[in-house]
């Protein structure tokens, strides 16, 4: 590097709800002068953020534009309803659409559930983000459908939540720039599948690879004289040769046929008892 040349860094954005804190720890490990620095971001703003050059990755959720982002989806989470804890809902283990029927659910602007037709009863206006919907459950106004991680970053002692079923799910993402899939957005994508260190990604590992897996072709098929192993003859595998260079022992001595036949002047047959 240059003294021109700026200092490498890479800029993660990361949505409410998402955790990036295992695959910064990878990083760090990986790459440690590199450093990495995590950008929060709403749901709403995290795409012109990495349209803008403002991160060079995110943890993003479902849908993405592909016109102009590329995105790797990851996981997809559990919706829960959030609820007070002495709420009659609070009784069961989970609910379901029907059970909310007579329930105002709020619908903040920022929620990222792909709904068709939303459950219950509408709430008279709707929260700019989820933490103020999460506010007005703890006032006891309604009832709010989020993925799972939200319900655990909003933790309050008042509320609880209870899986929801028949309810769409919210999917998160790894997404970035199309037009600059650069080197180290390639060696984060590495880290989120899973990759060894050692695994190639297509880049600078693979002439190296390649030249090693030739050269080592080479030798196996062109071995010097000093590192070939020639096949043993027959009757002489695992004994030692003796003074003269033959080989001793039974093998050497009483093997028929091959190069460790009966020796040269030697009767065949039963031997003769002594006196």
């Amino acid at each position: 590097m240059t003294d021109s040349q700026a200092t490498p860094s890479f800029r993660l954005a990361y949505v409410p709800g998402v955790t990036p804190t295992k695959w910064v720890r990878i990083w760090n490990e990986r790459l440690p002068d590199v450093p990495l620095t995590l950008v929060a971001v709403s749901p709403g703003e995290a795409f012109e953020l990495l349209r803008d050059g403002g991160a060079d990755a995110g943890f993003v959720r479902l849908p993405v534009d592909r016109t102009d982002l590329s995105a790797i989806p990851l996981y997809t989470e559990t919706t829960v309803v959030v609820i007070p804890k002495d709420h009659v809902i609070a009784a069961v283990d989970e609910v379901t659409a029907e059970d909310l029927a007579d329930e105002i659910l709020l619908h903040p602007l920022d929620d990222t559930l792909p709904w068709e037709s939303l459950p219950g009863q509408p709430a008279n206006e709707r929260p700019a983000t989820t933490a103020d919907a999460i506010e007005l459950v703890a006032a006891g106004i309604g009832v709010l459908a989020v993925p799972q991680s939200l319900a655990r970053l909003h933790h309050r002692k008042d509320l609880t939540y209870r899986p929801l079923t028949e309810a769409p799910e919210s999917r998160v993402a790894l997404s970035w720039p199309e037009d600059a899939t650069t080197d180290l957005v390639e060696d984060f994508i590495g880290i989120v599948r899973g990759r060894t260190v050692n695994s190639s990604r297509g880049r600078s590992q693979t002439p190296a690879t390649g030249s090693a897996s030739a050269s080592d072709q080479s030798k196996r098929k062109s071995p010097d004289k000093g590192g070939a192993r020639r096949k043993p003859a027959a009757g002489t595998a695992g004994k030692p040769a003796g003074k003269s260079g033959k080989p001793t022992g039974k093998a050497g001595k009483n093997a028929r046929g091959g190069s460790g036949g009966t020796p040269k002047g030697a009767k065949r047959g039963k031997p003769r008892r002594r006196p």
